[in-house]
């Protein structure tokens, strides 16, 4: 299986447009377009997976002039889209067609193919002690990452062609409900990624 991208080359920095966040805030937040290929025999659904495995893990040193957070900080993993059901027959995902605009507190039922359904990213708990931005982030919230962060973060699209139609997932849904749901299920996956900073230093 083959997946692709007019919106992003592999490996390479990703427009502001398909950004959460840029140098002055909150940015144009389209999700990129993405097609696939090649699809194995007897899929009957795919789930779509984006994750920043770049992301600070001292909150403390986030976002602060007086200091950067260094390359070397242990990083974690950051969800910033998870969406399970597509159906077997949608191999493409239109530019913009699932994400246009930052939504505060959360897109309530962001748009997607027909069938689909999509889960929680990880901008939910970031934000979850913050009154002015708590909520439910479901759907697609693109690259918002430090601008003091001495690393230039990743972000990897991962498709998974699977053999069932629906998945066992519970509601609202996480990336890892994804990953323990189609256990056993998967027939192939593809993958791209991109790669965003706010840092001026490294831009």
């Amino acid at each position: 299986m083959h997946l692709s991208s007019t919106s992003l080359q592999n490996g390479q920095p990703i427009a502001a447009e398909f950004a959460a966040g840029d140098a002055a805030g909150f940015a144009p937040n389209r999700n990129p377009q993405l097609a696939w290929s090649e699809v194995p025999a007897g899929t009957r659904s795919f789930a779509l997976l984006c994750i920043d495995p770049d992301v600070p893990t001292v909150p403390d040193t986030v976002g602060r002039q007086d200091c950067t957070v260094p390359r070397d900080q242990p990083r974690a993993d950051f969800v910033h889209w998870a969406m399970a059901d597509i159906p077997a027959t949608v191999q493409e995902i239109a530019a913009g067609s699932c994400s246009e605009g930052f939504t505060v507190k959360g897109k309530t039922a962001p748009v997607g193919p027909a069938g689909s359904r999509q889960g929680l990213n990880d901008f939910t708990g970031w934000f979850a002690g913050n009154p002015d931005m708590a909520g439910q982030y479901l759907g697609y919230d693109g690259p918002y990452p430090p601008f003091n962060d001495e690393r230039v973060h990743r972000y990897f699209f991962r498709l998974f062609a699977l053999d069932v139609a629906q998945l066992d997932l519970p509601t609202p849904f996480t990336a890892a409900d994804v990953h323990r749901a189609m256990h056993g299920h998967v027939l192939a996956e593809a993958a791209l990624h991109g790669t965003y900073t706010l840092n001026p230093a490294l831009g």
